[in-house]
């Protein structure tokens, strides 16, 4: 082939991939980092440019809620996941309404503190919040601040919208003298970001996907606060319960937990039949298949539940009627107790019930753990129990029932409550079942 045939073919192609690229940044649908598809040309295809996504959390959300609000934001990353390249980064824990031990309500908890991130991992991709900073830098490009719709009342029929409008309430966001907005921003001092913007969102999280691909395309960061405004995508399906199946606990605790369970309960995951493969991908059991500890166990939920829930929480002396029974019927050797309730409540129960016990932890855990480490051994250790009966609307009560579906026990042992004084029954959980 000659030279001179050689020189136009090259020429051609470049014109042609030249125009392929123009073609694909003037289109306002696709994504500026949209990678150009030239199989004819057999150049290959472009790696879509990494993004972060942030979020974070009405401060008055409790730990269990914000567990919860985790699934959906990563179900949302693991959607944009099937044409870009986004790393969901994991907000600080701390300091929370409901963490009471004084002196150790401070922020800056890791995640890996709580929960494996080599787990999270397997279902999106997740940084620490710190990881971040050192990969990209204090900045984060555009903060996105849900807020419901102005003077919206549900009326019966729900419609998906969201738009960028003025800020209906005084956002926790200001601009300083260097153009940049600050905050609160977990605590770190440091961090800042360029843009700011109120959205006002009703719907799934699927529904800020649009906005991320287009008005906001350019940023390399985004962190989408107040979170817990969006709904989950698919709540109870199998990508529900494959966020919820990832999100174990971190082995320290885990640890804890089973020492507690076998050197005060007589429970072993080889007894109980509750072993877990070592990837929750690869673990699937069919409900009946647990049996769980000689003991069972409560979640008696008191404190802000006292007043806000009155109806539906029970008293120390009804609470012991309602256990004595099941005490009798599971044969159980101890009963085990999760509960905020001070020690003098404690000690009230056991009059009624003396077998009953509860975690206590040494201060060295206390300390290095706080309060989130001590109610997710609670929680490890009530699922494992041979029944379980929790606190209405209660999400500690929902996680471990979440938690009792993963193990593979039966429905019967697990979705149950507590009546309140005034009620010879009530109505019991609805019946969430894992589905793989």
């Amino acid at each position: 082939m000659s030279n001179l045939v050689v020189w136009i073919l090259c020429i051609i192609y470049f014109i042609c991939l030249s125009s392929l690229t123009s073609t694909a940044n003037d289109d306002q649908d696709l994504f500026a980092f949209e990678p150009v598809r030239a199989q004819s040309l057999n150049v290959g295809t472009a790696k879509p440019r990494k993004r972060y996504l942030l979020y974070s959390i009405n401060p008055g959300e409790g730990f269990n809620l914000r567990r919860d609000v985790y699934m959906r934001v990563a179900s949302l990353v693991k959607m944009m996941n099937d044409k870009e390249d986004w790393t969901l980064v994991l907000p600080p824990w701390g300091p929370l309404y409901h963490w009471k031990t004084e002196g150790l309500k401070r922020d800056k908890y890791l995640w890996k503190t709580f929960f494996d991130i080599q787990s999270l991992n397997l279902y999106v991709p997740v940084i620490e919040f710190e990881d971040f900073l050192t990969e990209n830098g204090p900045v984060i490009d555009d903060v996105l601040y849900l807020q419901h719709f102005e003077g919206d009342r549900f009326t019966g029929h729900f419609e998906e919208k969201i738009e960028e409008t003025e800020c209906i309430e005084a956002p926790r966001y200001s601009k300083h003298a260097d153009g940049k907005y600050r905050g609160w921003f977990w605590g770190y001092e440091r961090v800042a970001a360029k843009n700011f913007h109120c959205l006002s969102a009703q719907g799934f999280a699927a529904i800020v996907i649009p906005a991320l691909r287009s008005n906001y395309s350019k940023a390399r960061s985004v962190l989408i606060d107040r979170a817990e405004t969006l709904l989950h995508n698919r709540y109870g399906d199998e990508d529900y319960w494959q966020a919820r199946r990832s999100l174990r606990f971190a082995k320290p605790l885990i640890d804890m937990g089973d020492a507690f369970r076998r050197d005060r309960l007589d429970s072993t995951d080889d007894g109980d039949i509750t072993t877990l493969h070592p990837d929750w991908r690869d673990h699937q059991v069919k409900p009946g298949h647990a049996i769980g500890g000689p003991y069972i166990a409560a979640h008696l939920r008191r404190r802000d539940f006292l007043y806000g829930h009155r109806d539906d929480v029970p008293s120390i002396n009804r609470t012991a009627l309602q256990l004595l029974p099941l005490i009798e019927k599971y044969k159980a050797k101890k009963v085990f107790i999760a509960s905020d309730a001070p020690d003098e409540e404690f000690e009230e129960l056991k009059l009624y019930i003396p077998i009953a016990i509860r975690y206590v932890p040494p201060k060295e855990i206390l300390k290095k753990y706080g309060d989130g480490g001590v109610a997710i051994i609670d929680q490890w250790i009530c699922a494992h129990a041979r029944y379980f009966v929790g606190t209405s609307v209660s999400t500690f009560s929902f996680r471990i029932q979440e938690e009792r579906e993963i193990l593979g026990f039966d429905p019967d042992v697990t979705f149950n409550r507590l009546c309140g004084d005034k009620q010879e029954s009530c109505e019991q959980p609805a019946r969430w079942k894992i589905r793989y």
